[in-house]
């Protein structure tokens, strides 16, 4: 197995100089990209595509967590349907990291609450509903922690719902919403988090979302944030690898071999570059 990881290594550093990151790059050039794709109804849209309230949310959320907050954003965010437990906590998230009210779309969030403590119907609705009420300033209910908490799996991660396998990126994200909601970083659940994301990091650098899927920028993305909520020295090489994805534009690759929703994949790639743990508008 060693000789096996010691040949990876090999590859990665030959693919690292055939795909060397972009000189002029880094987090400006993202931040430019992402500026560079908000439409005049002020929504941010795929190339090819038309603007996309979620896809708007968190590229707002991205540019805020570097500092330049799309304020035009907040008009085109404010007018839009958001169906799902999940899209109401991304809503809050963006137009809280705009500086906006929020309280009339937190309520609606705090009533999705229901008897075990879930927000929504699912792990994932809960941590991102977590998220959004530490984004908001609200305290998070003792249930709905709790409910995080047992919702972590024997490994030490979470899934996007129950009765699924964990994944890096539902991991990564319980972190954050457990470290916002005021669990130690030193706390069992945090720690055997972070132990399951260690399991996913590739010879490249990068992480993954699930054994064999290999390194993506989405995932390592929310890894280092989830380093950076629990106060833990982010991973060597994770930011390095994002950087080799940096494409000339300013935008990131999926990962080594795709290409797709360069606007989506950036977003989360500048929050991370940024050094920002979700949410991104106050101090948690």
């Amino acid at each position: 197995m060693g000789l096996v990881r010691a040949l990876l290594a090999v590859v990665f550093a030959a693919l690292a100089v055939a795909m060397p990151a972009n000189a002029g790059g880094g987090l400006g050039a993202a931040v430019s990209y992402l500026e560079s794709r908000q439409t005049e109804s002020g929504g941010f849209a795929e190339p090819g595509r038309s603007p996309d309230p979620s896809l708007t949310a968190w590229a707002v959320v991205g540019l805020a967590a570097a500092g330049s907050p799309p304020e035009r954003a907040a008009a085109y965010l404010a007018g839009k349907p958001y169906p799902t437990a999940t899209d109401l906590a991304l809503r809050i998230l963006a137009l809280d990291a705009l500086g906006r009210d929020t309280e009339t779309l937190v309520r609606q969030l705090e009533e999705l609450r229901r008897s075990n403590g879930s927000i929504g119907p699912l792990v994932n609705s809960t941590i991102w509903g977590t998220i959004a009420l530490r984004a908001a300033g609200r305290p998070v209910a003792p249930s709905t922690v709790r409910y995080l908490q047992r919702a972590q799996a024997a490994n030490g991660g979470w899934s996007w719902r129950r009765g699924i396998a964990s994944d890096a990126d539902d991991t990564a994200a319980a972190i954050q919403a457990l470290r916002a909601a005021g669990v130690l970083a030193r706390s069992k659940a945090v720690r055997r988090g972070l132990a399951f994301l260690r399991a996913r990091r590739n010879p490249d650098g990068g992480f993954e979302t699930a054994e064999g899927r290999g390194s993506n920028v989405q995932t390592t993305a929310w890894v280092i944030q989830a380093y950076v909520a629990a106060g833990r020295a982010v991973p060597a090489r994770a930011r390095s690898y994002l950087l080799r994805m940096q494409r000339a534009d300013g935008s990131f690759r999926y990962s080594a071999r795709y290409v797709t929703t360069p606007v989506w994949v950036t977003s989360y790639a500048v929050a991370a570059l940024a050094g920002r743990s979700y949410p991104v508008g106050r101090e948690a």
